[in-house]
Order: C-alpha cells, then sequence, then structure tokens
C-alpha cells in the first residue's frame, strides 16, 4: 500500500488537530508535497541542520518537527541563508518538513497532558482555553425526494467531523412554504402562488473556514433556484484542550521538595526554583516550552508553584511577590520528553492501518545550553 505525506498528516491531525493552533503559530506542511510518498518518517524537536543531515542520511521521506522551519512569511528564499539551505536540503533530498507545534501543546494527550502526568499530577484540567477554532452547525433544507442526493454530497465535504467520527448530522421533517415572484424559476410550484412542500432539515457540524466550500458543492446537487441554509456558530467547552496543565499532587510537598522529585523524574542535570522553598504545595500549574504567556492564567489557577520554561527574572519576581513558587525545567527538558512517546503514538497508529511505513524518534538533539 503506497502512503504519502498527505495519508500521515491525517494521522497527526488525529492526534493533534491543526485548528488547536495559535493565530501566531505556523503549524503545518514547511516544505515538501502533499503527494511525496512516505516509507520512512523521523520525529524531532527541532529541523535544525543536524537532525536535516540525519533524515537525509538516513533516506527519511517525512520529517515531523514540534517547532516550525518557518515562524515568520519569507521574502525571498536564499539558499545561502540558514532557513534557506535547509529548504534546499530538504528539497533535493525529497525530504518533507511538517510541523506540530502549539496544536500539539493544546491537544488533549499532548505535550501538556504528558508532562503533568510524567511528573505526577491527577484530577489534570486545561489551564488556559484553546483559541476559538470556529465550530458552527450547518443547515440545509430539502424537498424530501432529494434528500439522500444531497446527504451524500454533504458527505463529500469537511462537514459531519466529530471526534473520531465522520459523516455525522441529524435529520427531521416538516412543512416548507414559499412563493415564487415574477423573477423567479421556481423548480417546485407557480409564480405567485404559495406552494407547501415535505421537506427534511439536514444539520452538520462545521468549520467556519470551510462553509463557502460546503455550500458551494451541496448547491450542485440541490434541486432548488434559491437553497436554503443556515449557519450558527458553537460555544465549544472542552475543558481537554487548551495551552498547560493544572492539576493535583499526590501528597503535599515543601517546594524544594518537589523540585527534586521532578528533576529526578525528568532525569535533569538541574531545575532553577523561585519564591520561598519552604511554601507547602498540593496543587500545581504546568506549561511546556515557554511559559512567560500563561503567567496571569497561573496567577488566576489556585496553583501554588508554575513549572514551566524560558521563564525570565521578572517572571520570577512577581510570583515571589505573591507568595508563590515557579520550578523552571528549562524550553528542552520541557517538550523534548514528548518525541518518544508522539513516535510511539504513530508508530501504533501506522500498524493498525496497515501503512509500511517505518516511525523513529530522533535520539540526536541536545539542549542547546551547556552548564559549566
Amino acid at each position: 500500500m503506497s502512503v504519502t505525506v498527505c495519508d500521515i498528516i491525517r494521522l497527526i491531525e488525529k492526534i493533534a488537530p491543526l485548528r488547536l493552533a495559535e493565530k501566531w503559530d505556523n503549524s503545518g506542511l514547511q516544505v515538501g508535497k502533499l503527494d511525496w510518498l512516505v516509507k520512512r518518517i523521523l520525529i524531532a524537536l527541532d529541523p535544525t541542520p543536524d537532525v536535516i543531515d540525519f533524515a537525509c542520511n538516513t533516506r527519511t521521506e517525512l520529517l515531523i518537527t514540534h517547532h516550525p522551519m518557518i515562524f515568520n512569511p519569507l521574502k525571498s528564499i536564499d539558499f545561502s541563508s540558514s532557513v534557506g539551505s535547509l529548504i534546499y536540503k530538504a528539497a533535493i533530498n525529497n525530504l518533507a518538513i511538517f510541523s506540530a507545534h502549539t496544536n500539539l501543546d493544546s491537544a488533549a494527550g499532548g505535550i501538556n497532558d504528558f508532562i503533568a502526568l510524567h511528573i505526577g499530577l491527577k484530577n489534570i484540567e486545561r489551564l488556559s482555553a484553546a483559541e476559538e477554532t470556529g465550530k458552527c452547525k450547518f443547515v440545509v433544507y430539502v424537498p424530501s425526494d432529494y434528500e439522500q442526493k444531497v446527504i451524500n454530497a454533504l458527505f463529500e465535504t469537511k462537514a459531519g467531523i466529530i471526534g473520531s467520527y465522520s459523516c455525522c448530522s441529524f435529520r427531521n421533517t416538516g412543512k416548507g412554504t414559499f412563493k415564487p415572484v415574477t423573477s423567479a424559476s421556481p423548480f417546485i410550484g407557480a409564480i405567485d402562488e404559495i406552494s407547501h412542500v415535505d421537506e427534511v432539515r439536514i444539520e452538520s457540524v462545521a468549520y467556519k473556514h470551510d462553509i463557502n466550500e460546503i455550500v458551494s458543492h451541496i448547491r450542485r446537487f440541490h434541486p432548488y433556484e434559491t437553497m436554503a441554509y443556515d449557519v450558527y456558530p458553537l460555544y465549544e467547552n472542552d475543558n481537554n484542550q487548551g495551552l498547560g496543565r493544572t492539576g493535583q499532587l499526590e501528597e503535599k510537598l515543601k517546594l524544594h521538595v518537589f523540585a527534586q522529585k521532578i528533576k529526578e523524574k525528568l532525569s535533569l542535570k538541574s531545575v532553577r526554583i523561585a519564591g520561598n522553598p519552604e511554601i507547602i504545595v498540593d496543587y500545581a500549574a504546568v506549561c511546556s516550552g515557554s511559559g512567560s504567556g500563561l503567567l496571569k492564567d497561573f496567577f488566576r489557577s489556585g496553583a501554588q508553584v508554575y513549572i514551566s520554561g524560558d521563564l525570565r527574572y521578572h517572571d520570577a519576581r512577581a510570583i515571589e511577590a505573591e507568595g508563590l513558587g515557579l520550578i523552571d525545567i528549562g524550553h528542552f527538558a520541557s517538550e523534548y520528553l514528548i518525541i518518544e512517546k508522539l513516535a510511539e503514538k504513530l508508530n501504533d497508529m501506522v500498524k493498525e492501518i496497515g501503512y509500511d511505513v517505518m516511525v523513529e524518534a530522533c535520539r540526536i538533539e541536545c539542549d542547546p545550553f551547556i552548564i559549566l
């Protein structure tokens, strides 16, 4: 069975849907083509020159990284520049590069959940809600004789996906009324006469950015001159998705004792702490990567300690002033542990489907900071 980049992206979407990515992020395909064939996949944290060299030397066709290769729009692709040279190397070696960044941070079962579980937290909830995903309810009205034709057309679009299920819809019957005016060319009824027609209301979930495509496709199969449809915004209350996590400790611990336990569980050479080392902790907040942006969420959470990376001097002072604690485990350490887990999960998925693809975690990466 031939497997393409697009096939693997569909699997990654089940783990970390791209709709969960922050607006400023650039998750998704960075380099390559969706129809390129894939036999070997490498999972890494960063698309560094060493990682890309390793991928090319091992004849890898798809490199999946957490951090994107391209964050900001490129005005040109100069092959002598740092980014341009990596793009060039990937292109000539038919290496596609895909990023799952903040979507993997926010996803249920993603990086933040994994860290929280790994350090022993329980009753885990999100620290900050994911950005508005734009989910909506799409409703279309169709004469009963055309019900199946329109429902088939609906299922050919991106509508009707709920969790792990596709082709989700609900239908009920009713009576539609309308009176065609002089300029109309009605499919049913006559000019200036009220028509009463047995109709079916078909409704399904969709995303706002897909609505135009959905409407355009269904119009091709809908019999009416003017297709009646509605779009309603939906509110999602999913406590399992969003940036950061909070959770209860198994037992109350002093800050410095908890920090030492985290250091041991994550096999770290060092951690930084701020705040009174003697404060008692039984409720913690976690944020993978750089946690400064969620500091206000931490203060609102009721947690006594914040575990993250890339925290600044003034972050530490603010936490200290609130009588709370901080454990800085570093950006690399807070994210790298997901690489092996992601490789295992994707490998299980490809085996279950029957794809003849090898998935490997990249083990050549190390923290760019060296502690002397």
